[in-house]
This record gives structure tokens, C-alpha cells and sequence, in this order.
């Protein structure tokens, strides 16, 4: 580029005013102090350690990625269809969201409300008078309510900057339902005996720091007549006023007066059960305390995968299948497939041995090899050929023919 060329485009976000940064738009919608498309926890989730659950979930489906893909008469994967679905599964969901943040928060709606809707926004044809139609945005909603065959969903609208509540038919929004709604979302469940318990917890602990000091004062005299009870009232506002006046607390009491103390610990079997509660949640959602904290091994992590983890991103694939692609595009080869890194768990002690195997076998080769270690490909041809290294090259069909 020319130097006047470069100078006569040259743009600083800086040195333009507010006018021309929005686009000659004064008004630019509402502002917030936090993203307002944010998934917001329910009131007794956000306030319990079920939030580290489902945090350290939805980051393991977030890291499963989603694709638009072609496959063979075998449902083999034969590669990736450039549509713009796949555009919007892999790059941009839409405005606000990435691909890992869009996934998480689909994880996060079918974690708290139990079921999610995953809405496409942006269309190039109308979804109600058509049966296929190209896919540019996806949002994911809250079911409000439950239509035979629509649903009201509560989702965030870019345009206006807000919350909205939309009636959609159900044969063209993906609705995805937690295949673990018996455990974590039922009235009942092991989750929500769970969170009340925690609650109470909170209650009984709010009330031992409440600041009372909770005693009787025994007086020596019979409390009968009215003028004793005004007297022990009286004798009752003397000690709080002493005891509130007082730098340190202290306050004094007559001879034949006696003080029972009411504040001792009660004691209950909340925590326990809490305990029992949290243990029987972990078993139930295959999780273990190694997991949550980072030091499982491979063999917990892939139970954890295969029991946990799958059954929930299955469950997802299934539903943009359904109403993404529907019948026409599943007899025409496409899928939504999910795809998760084999490598990712394994030590680089191990890379090596796999490497050679996978090698020898011709199953993957070398610049595939290189590209899960993080080298660039090489530029050998050899290095994108499915052979084994160890065995002799075989001689060419026209060489043979020739000797």
C-alpha cells in the first residue's frame, strides 16, 4: 500500500468521535453494567457449592466441539460442509458469544432450568413456510412455557439490547432436554434435597452469628402482678443498656439474681446430611473430588466422559439434528457431530509410543502426528503419506512390470 493511500484510510478508534464510531447512530440502545445476555443462576443455585458443579461441567461440554459435517453411505465423516450453520457452530454464534462461550452457555440453561432452547435467529428464509433454511445466528433461551406444538422462550435480542419473550414453533428451535433431569431438576432429586438442605444450613448458621446473646434472667422474686412484670421489664432494659453502653460487654447483676445462657451450639445433623447429600450427587453425576480439583487420572476422566459428559452433548447433537438439518438434510449425508481431542489427556511421556503406533499401522500420518504435538507440517511429501517407515518402500505397479 501507498504511503498517501495509507495515510488517506488510515482509521484510530481514539481521535473519531462517539458520532462516527457508531455509525451516525446517536442512540445506540441501553447500557448495563454486566453483559445482559449472561445466564443468571437461580437464586438458591447461585448460592451453593452446585455452582462449582456446574461450572466444571459446562466447561468440559464447552470443550467439545460441534461441527456440520458430510458423511458416506456408512455414516463415515467424510468432511465438513461450508454452510453457514457451520459457520455459526465453529466461529461466530452470534453477536455477543463465541463458539466455546455458546456451547457453555447451553450447558449452563440445561444445568438450571433443565431443558434449552437453541434459536436460530438469523435466517435466510422463513422457517415457518419452510422446512430447510440456511442458519446464520443461534441464541440459546429459557422455556417460559409449554405449547402442544410451540414454546415461549425467554431470549436475549441484540437489536434491542434486552430480554424478550417470543412464541416459537418447536419443529424448527432445537429443544434440549438435561438427561440427567431426575438427578439435578426433579422436585425431589438428589440436587434440590440437596440445595434446601444447604439452605437450612445457612439459616441455622445466619442465626448463630446473628449477634443475641439469647440468656434468661431469673429473678428473686415471683413474676405475677403487674407491677413485677413491669419491674422485670425494667430490670431487663437495664442490663441491655449496660451491656450496649459498655466498651467491652460487661454488665452487673444483683446477688440473688441468676443468668442462663441460651447461645450454645445446637446440635444437629445438617452438616452430615449435607455430606451424605453432596457424596450421593457426585456418584449419581460421575463426578469425584479429584475431578472437581484437577488430579483425576485417565481412567476416572474418561468414566467421567463417557457417563457424564456424553449422554448431555448427545443429547444437543440430537436436537440441532433434528430441527437444523431435519429429514432433508439427513438423506442428503449431513450431521451435527461432535468432536473431542483423544490426545488431550494424555501424557507427553505417552505421545511418543502412540505416535509410533498410530504410525506403523497407517492410521495417522507424520504431519498429522505433528499438528496434535503443535509442529507445523512438514513439507517432505513423504510426511502426508498413510505408510509404514520401518518396511521398505514397495517398488511402483510399472516398475515391477518393466523388470
Amino acid at each position: 500500500m501507498a504511503v498517501l493511500d495509507r495515510l488517506r484510510g488510515a482509521w484510530n478508534a481514539f481521535r473519531h468521535n462517539d458520532q462516527e464510531i457508531v455509525g451516525y447512530n446517536p442512540n445506540i440502545g441501553p447500557s448495563y453494567g454486566t453483559r445482559p445476555d449472561r445466564i443468571r443462576f437461580n437464586y438458591y443455585n447461585e448460592r451453593s457449592v452446585v455452582t462449582a458443579i456446574y461450572t466444571r461441567m459446562s466447561i468440559d461440554i464447552a470443550g467439545v466441539a460441534l461441527r456440520h459435517v458430510q458423511v458416506d453411505t456408512n455414516n463415515r465423516y467424510t468432511g465438513d460442509v461450508r454452510s453457514s450453520l457451520n459457520n455459526a457452530l465453529t466461529l461466530e454464534p452470534n453477536l455477543d458469544q463465541g463458539p466455546r462461550a455458546f456451547r457453555q452457555d447451553i450447558a449452563m440453561t440445561l444445568f438450571d432450568s433443565g431443558a434449552a432452547v437453541i434459536v436460530p435467529v438469523d435466517t435466510n428464509l422463513n422457517p415457518i413456510t419452510n422446512e430447510r433454511f440456511d442458519i446464520f445466528t443461534l441464541r440459546v433461551g429459557k422455556v417460559v412455557a409449554w405449547y402442544p406444538k410451540h414454546v415461549r422462550v425467554s431470549l436475549y435480542n441484540d437489536a434491542r439490547g434486552e430480554l424478550q419473550e417470543i412464541t416459537l414453533e418447536k419443529r424448527y428451535v432445537a429443544i434440549v432436554e438435561n438427561p440427567l433431569y431426575a438427578v439435578m431438576n426433579e422436585q425431589n432429586s438428589t440436587l434440590q434435597r440437596l440445595l434446601r438442605k444447604l439452605t437450612l444450613l445457612d439459616t441455622v448458621d445466619e442465626q448463630s452469628s446473628s449477634g443475641k446473646l439469647d440468656i434468661i434472667i431469673q429473678l428473686p422474686y415471683v413474676i405475677k402482678s403487674e407491677a413485677r412484670k413491669q419491674q422485670a421489664e425494667q430490670r431487663r432494659e437495664d442490663i441491655e443498656f449496660q451491656l450496649k453502653g459498655s466498651k467491652y460487654g460487661i454488665a452487673y447483676t444483683d446477688a440473688t439474681e441468676k443468668i442462663t445462657q441460651l447461645n450454645r451450639p445446637a446440635e444437629n445433623n445438617l452438616l452430615k446430611q449435607v455430606e451424605y447429600l453432596t457424596t450421593l450427587l457426585y456418584n449419581q453425576l460421575g463426578l469425584t473430588e479429584s475431578i472437581m480439583n484437577g488430579t483425576a487420572d485417565e481412567a476416572a476422566m474418561l468414566n467421567y466422559y463417557n457417563r457424564s459428559i456424553e449422554p448431555i452433548v448427545s443429547a444437543i447433537v440430537e436436537a440441532m439434528q433434528r430441527s437444523f438439518l431435519g429429514p432433508v438434510g439427513t438423506i442428503a449425508g449431513e450431521r451435527i457431530q461432535y468432536f473431542r481431542d483423544p490426545f488431550r489427556l494424555v501424557p507427553l511421556s505417552q505421545i511418543a509410543e502412540i505416535a509410533d503406533k498410530f504410525s506403523r499401522n497407517e492410521i495417522t500420518s507424520p504431519n498429522e502426528i505433528r499438528s496434535i504435538i503443535g509442529l507445523p507440517p512438514s513439507a517432505d511429501p513423504k510426511a502426508d503419506e498413510l505408510r509404514n517407515s520401518n518396511m521398505p518402500n514397495p517398488q511402483p505397479a510399472q516398475e515391477v512390470a518393466s523388470s
